[in-house]
C-alpha cells in the first residue's frame, strides 16, 4: 500500500507541536503544554538478527522492541490457517535509579509484566489479519532500557514498526503474498494532574496524577475513522465525570493523530532487503 512500507526510521521530533486550536496556559515540569508530547524518536534495525528492530523513545523513555518470526503457530492453532502474533515485555535491571530484579531469577513473572505484555500482544493482534499471515508466530519483545512513564505505550508504537519490518520481509522473501498489516497501530497516556488533562506523561507526573488513562488505537492503512483497541483508565485520587473522560479520550485521539501521522511519514519505503540465512 503506497504510503505504509517503511522510510527511514530514525527520525527525531522535536516535541510535536502543541494543537493551536486551544490555549493552555499550564506549563508542565518538563516545561510542554498539556496537550504537547514528548519528543519522539525511532530508530530502525537497532540490532540485525531478528526480522524487525526498533529502538523507540518517549521523552527519556527507551525501549527495545525487536520482531522475531517462527515458522510455526501454537499447537492449538495448527491446521487453521491462521498465524499469531504474542508479545513479551521486560524492565533492565538498570532500567530505573533503582535496580529492577530479573524476573527470571525469580522464576515468576510479575502480575504488572504479564499485564502488560497482554496488552501489547491484544493490540497488535488488532492490526493484522492473521489469515494472510499464514501459519507462522511472530513474537514482539519490548525490553525496557530506561523507564520514566509510558513504557507499555512506547512499547506498543515501537512494537508495531518492528512487526511492519517483520512481515515486509516476509513479502520480500516471498513467504506471503502480502503485507497483513490492515491498520497502523499506536498508543498514548493521558491523565488529569493538578486538575488539568494532560498527554503522555512521564513518571513525574503518572505517579501523583489524579487519573491516569492508557489509550490505544488503530488507523486504516487504506483511510477511514481510527478505532479504539482498549482504553485502561483508573482513578487514581479524585473519581473522574463523564465529561472529563470524553475530554480526556479526545486529548489521546490528538496525540495519537500526530504519531499515526508519523508513522505514515516513517513507513514510505520498505526496510532493506537481507540475504538469505545459509
Amino acid at each position: 500500500v503506497a504510503g505504509f512500507l517503511g522510510q527511514s526510521f530514525r527520525q527525531q521530533v522535536a516535541g510535536l507541536a502543541p494543537s493551536p486550536t486551544r490555549h493552555l496556559a499550564m506549563t508542565r515540569p518538563d516545561g510542554r503544554t498539556p496537550d504537547q508530547l514528548r519528543p519522539i524518536s525511532f530508530q530502525r534495525d537497532f540490532t540485525e538478527m531478528s526480522a524487525g528492530s526498533v529502538l523507540v523513545s518517549f521523552g527519556r523513555t527507551r525501549v527495545l522492541c525487536t520482531a522475531s518470526v517462527d515458522e510455526d503457530v501454537p499447537r492449538w492453532m495448527k491446521g487453521s490457517g491462521k498465524g499469531w502474533v504474542t508479545a513479551e515485555y521486560s524492565m533492565l535491571p538498570g532500567s530505573s535509579p533503582e535496580r529492577v530484579d530479573r524476573e527470571a531469577a525469580k522464576g515468576k513473572q510479575s502480575g504488572r509484566t504479564v499485564e502488560i505484555q497482554r496488552l501489547i500482544g491484544r493490540s497488535l493482534r488488532a492490526a493484522i489479519d492473521m489469515r494472510a499471515l499464514g501459519e507462522r508466530q511472530i513474537v514482539v519483545d519490548c525490553d525496557v532500557l530506561q523507564a520514566d512513564g509510558g513504557t507499555r505505550t512506547a512499547s506498543i508504537c515501537g512494537g508495531f514498526l518492528a512487526l511492519h519490518d517483520a512481515v515486509t520481509r516476509l513479502v520480500q522473501s516471498g513467504a506471503i503474498t502480502e503485507n497483513p498489516l490492515h491498520s497502523y497501530c499506536a498508543a498514548i497516556s493521558v491523565g488529569v494532574c493538578g486538575g488539568t488533562p494532560v498527554l503522555d506523561l512521564p513518571y513525574v507526573e503518572d505517579s501523583t496524577a489524579e487519573v491516569d488513562m492508557n489509550v490505544v488505537m488503530l488507523r486504516p492503512v487504506n483511510g477511514g475513522e481510527s478505532r479504539f483497541v482498549e482504553v485502561q483508565g483508573t482513578a487514581e485520587g479524585m473519581a473522574f465525570t463523564r465529561g472529563e473522560l470524553d475530554e480526556l479520550l479526545m486529548l489521546a485521539d490528538t496525540g495519537l493523530g500526530r504519531i499515526f501521522d508519523l508513522q505514515a511519514g516513517l513507513l514510505s519505503e520498505a526496510p532493506p532487503m537481507r540475504a538469505p540465512e545459509r
